[in-house]
Order: structure tokens, then C-alpha cells, then sequence
């Protein structure tokens, strides 16, 4: 039995992140919620989790999840998913795991599925009732699964998985080529599937399992990369997929397969070449940064790079450097008021120099819902303060010490395109859909959403 680890850094699947709930800055059309994606587009709609972090038996923040469903096997057994872009590997629970967390998810049934080849590390079919098998251990942020490998067919609709299961059966190759319409729903791809996983923070997810849409370098060979996987199986897709995340919760944040929705957008892609694809992210070289105006020093020599993560909640930044900018983007409120979304006041923007384009974040964007309220005990004076809510990221050996992650505040506001096929990462201001219409059938779902009223400051004496 062989033994083989995988470290997904950047994959902190679900991190700490309000949804900003104003209308962007920038006055664009309105889109209507119920319309229909143009055809030749596989667009996934996304439930969102809203996970409580609770200190001193107070609620002080919020995890958020966006995940889809996807189907796997023959007959079809459906999971959900988070779509994640920092990660390399479709991972979903087995039913030989027997821990706590994978009992409250679904679990795929080996022996329901005829689809299934199971396989070494090597791709190499082993047979089905082996007890040893090669394992692989994959790191996600505070936790870690181990799992086996098979190779199944995977699809985005229920309905497509019946025209794909006479191909997939029995074979062991790649080269599979699936049939007509249903192949543009469908792929081969080899499956991680989880025969361990850790109490934190697996148990508090709503979702099953994740599906890494990172560059082929992530994963532990070409076969294990489900867009690689599509690209090869079936050429006549367009080798891109687009991401929308609604600022609203009564309107579905999307996924689209097979291009970008131009719904989605009100300008321009404007793309920015991918860095270094070898190492597998999808990531971006940086020219420089400005806040509020004022050059980041780390990054005036040039050498900053960042991140675009689907699977990172906030902004985040280099953490030699988030203490400075923490500084830079904290602001007081005059009057001291009882009460103030932050989101609300107004602050510096952060100018992100992606070469042909600028990237730029602004207050309702990057900063923490509540305030701080900072006391002083000598003279009773009280300051009012809003601050950032960002992501300090430790130094990677592969990444340097300059490495930015755009995760939700830049994705809320920019459409995101990713073209796999030319190695480009497109950006457009979002246009946010009106509220749905109430008695249309809702897409989607939302598990465990805050209360409406305004979040409480939280109090420091000094």
C-alpha cells in the first residue's frame, strides 16, 4: 500500500467573511433574476452556508459556503460541492468512512456504482474487494482527509449521467469519447474518495465535498483535473467557466460551464494572464498596489503576485505585511453612534495594478460589518473605528512572502472568467440581478442566515 500527501495552502475552503448587503458604487444596469442563461452554457446555481463563529459565547463573525450539486456514478447519486479554484482534486466522502463528520454528509456507495473503476495511485486498475489501497492525505486549512482513488463519470445534470453510463463502464483509459449531447454534461475523471475526515472543520459544513477547478499542476496527475478532464473528453466545450456570486440572498449565485455569461457582466472581459502556471494556481502578477491613492511598498518593485480563489471568504494578504494595511484601511466615525454597518462608511479604496487593467476594492467591499469601540479608562473618552476584515497568509515556498489571495470582496464585485485553454483570468464589473420574484420556485438555498439588524460594536478598554 502506498501512502502519498497533498498540501492545498490557498484552499482555506470556507474563510471568515460577511457579505457586504449594499449596491455597488458603480451605478450598472439590473439584471432580471429569473431569466434564462444563454444556451450552450451548463450554468450550476449555489446554495451559501453561513457558519457562526461564536467567542465568549458571542457571535462575532461568520463563516460563508457556496456549493452545487454534481452527480457521480451509474445509476447517478448526487452531492454538493464547493467549486473551488485553489484546489486540484475532486474529493467527496466513501461509505467505508466510518468518522463522525462523514456520517452527516452523503457518501458515495462503491457497490451501486457501475461505472466505477477502482484504481492505484498509478491509474492502474486494482481489483474492487482489495483491503489494502494506495491512500492519498489532503490538507485543507485546520483539516486533512485521507482517501482512495477510482476512476468514475461525473456529471453536471442527473439526466446526463444515463446517455454516459454505456461509455463509462468497464474501461480504464481516458480516452473516452462520450456520446452527443449528454458528453457535454458529463466526464471521466479520477475521484478521491474520502475514507477519513477530521472533526474541524469538515462537521460544520453543509456541503459534501469539494471539486478543485485549479491548473492540471495541482493535482497529482492529468487524469485527477476534472476541467483537464472535460477539455480532453469533450472538445467541442468551450474550455472556460465563469463565476457570479450574488450580493443578495433571495437571487443565486451562479457557476456557468462552457463559456462566461454575458448576463452577468455590464462591460468587457478585461484578462490578465495566468503567472507561473506550472505551479498550478490560478495566479496573477501584480504591478502594484494603492491605498487610498498611496503606493503598498511591498509591492512597488513589482513582485507581488495574487491569487483568485472561489474557495477564500476575504481578501487576503501577505501576513508580514496585513498589519500595516489594517492600519491603512481602519477609519474613524465621528459622533460615536450607537450603532453603524460599517459597510456603510465610507473608506479608502484598494487599486490592485493587474498590468491592462485595475482591479479596485472599496469600504463596502473589504470591511468587517461591526465597528470597534475603544475606550479609554483614564479620561472615559470612546472612539468609534471601522476596520478590514482581511486574511493574513503565511509564506509558501513555492509563492514567496508577496502572495495576495482575491477571494469574495473581489469576486462580489467582479464577474470572473477563467479560460483554461489560453491560461487567462477575465474581469467585469457584476451586474447584480433585481430581488426574485417571490413566486417563482427558488434555485436555491440558505442555510443559517444572521439576523437583519445591525451588528453590535464590539467594546476594548485601554
Amino acid at each position: 500500500m502506498a501512502s502519498f500527501s497533498v498540501s492545498a495552502p490557498f484552499v482555506c475552503l470556507i474563510l471568515v467573511a460577511f457579505l457586504a448587503a449594499s449596491v455597488q458604487a458603480l451605478v450598472r444596469p439590473q439584471l432580471d433574476a429569473e431569466a434564462q442563461p444563454p444556451s450552450g452554457l451548463i450554468t450550476v446555481p449555489l446554495d451559501k452556508q453561513y457558519v457562526p463563529v461564536v467567542r465568549n459565547n458571542r457571535t462575532v463573525m461568520y463563516k460563508t459556503a457556496y456549493f452545487g450539486n454534481i452527480f457521480v456514478g451509474t445509476p447517478a447519486q448526487p452531492f454538493t460541492v464547493v467549486f473551488d479554484t485553489g484546489s486540484g482534486h475532486f474529493i467527496i466522502p466513501s461509505s467505508k468512512c466510518a468518522s463522525e463528520p462523514c456520517g452527516l454528509h452523503r457518501r458515495y456507495q462503491r457497490n451501486e456504482s457501475s461505472s466505477a473503476v477502482d484504481i492505484d495511485h498509478d491509474g492502474n486498475e486494482v481489483p474492487a474487494d482489495i483491503e489494502e489501497r494506495d491512500q492519498v492525505s489532503v490538507a485543507f486549512g485546520t483539516g486533512e482527509i485521507v482517501g482512495e482513488f477510482s476512476r468514475e463519470t461525473v456529471c453536471f445534470t442527473q439526466g446526463g449521467m444515463s446517455d454516459a453510463a454505456s461509455e463509462g463502464s468497464g474501461e480504464t483509459g481516458s480516452n473516452v469519447s462520450l456520446p452527443g449531447a449528454a458528453g457535454a454534461d458529463c466526464t471521466r475523471v479520477r475521484v478521491v474518495f474520502a475514507t477519513e475526515m477530521t472533526e474541524d472543520p469538515f462537521s460544520a459544513f453543509e456541503f459534501d465535498g469539494v471539486l478543485g477547478l485549479g491548473l492540471e499542476a495541482l493535482a497529482l496527475d492529468p487524469e485527477f483535473s476534472f476541467m483537464g478532464q472535460i477539455m480532453r473528453l469533450n472538445t467541442l466545450m468551450d474550455a472556460s467557466f465563469g463565476v457570479f456570486v450574488s450580493n443578495r440572498d433571495d437571487v443565486a449565485s451562479e457557476i456557468t460551464f462552457g463559456g462566461h455569461d454575458p448576463r452577468r457582466v455590464s462591460d468587457e472581459l478585461q484578462w490578465a494572464s495566468v503567472h507561473k502556471p506550472e505551479l498550478g494556481y490560478w495566479l496573477l502578477k501584480i504591478r502594484g498596489i494603492k491605498v487610498g491613492g498611496e503606493p503598498l511598498e511591498l509591492c512597488e518593485s513589482g513582485d507581488c503576485v495574487a491569487i483568485a480563489d472561489t474557495g477564500t471568504s476575504l481578501l487576503g494578504v501577505p501576513k508580514n505585511a496585513a498589519q500595516h494595511v489594517h492600519w491603512l484601511l481602519a477609519r474613524n466615525v465621528d459622533g460615536n453612534p450607537d450603532e453603524l454597518d460599517c459597510r456603510g462608511h465610507q473608506g479608502p479604496e484598494i487599486e490592485f495594478d493587474l498590468g491592462d487593467f485595475v482591479v479596485t476594492l472599496g469600504a463596502e467591499e473589504y470591511s468587517r460589518p461591526a465597528g470597534l469601540r475603544v475606550v479609554t479608562n483614564a479620561t472615559n473618552e470612546t472612539q468609534f473605528i471601522c476596520r478590514a476584515q482581511l486574511l493574513p497568509v503565511d509564506e509558501g515556498a513555492a509563492l514567496g512572502d508577496k502572495a495576495f489571495i482575491l477571494g469574495e470582496p473581489v469576486l462580489r464585485k467582479y464577474y470572473t472568467a477563467y479560460d483554461w485553454g489560453k491560461s487567462r483570468i477575465g474581469f467585469a464589473h457584476a451586474v447584480q440581478p433585481e430581488a426574485a420574484d417571490p413566486d417563482s420556485p427558488r434555485t436555491h438555498r440558505i442555510v443559517g442566515a444572521p439576523p437583519a439588524e445591525l451588528p453590535t460594536p464590539t467594546v476594548v478598554y485601554i
